[in-house]
């Protein structure tokens, strides 16, 4: 049986107007997908014609945060654009 995983997109919240389940990825059919951002009623149409099964993967608390690791790409454009500035 083929599986979609998806997950809750982060600085999403429920009121928002945009999509709020990202696709991470999916197992056993030959389905591709052109939007990474979806709607739990697009993602449960998409299940049912295709006959795949939806698995949600749970959300980190955060507990790695400001931990070593990582690129940290947006922390050094954003100290370079600042001193650009000066």
């Amino acid at each position: 049986m083929a599986k979609i995983f998806y997950r809750e997109r982060n600085k999403i919240g429920a009121g928002d107007q945009q999509p709020r389940f990202a696709v991470v990825g999916v197992q056993g059919t030959d389905l591709t997908f052109f939007q990474q951002h979806l709607r739990k009623g697009e993602l449960d149409a998409i299940a049912q014609s295709t006959g795949a099964e939806l698995v949600e993967l749970p959300r980190g608390k955060g507990e790695h945060r400001g931990e070593s690791g990582g690129g940290g790409k947006r922390k050094q454009s954003r100290k370079r654009t600042a001193l650009r500035r000066k």
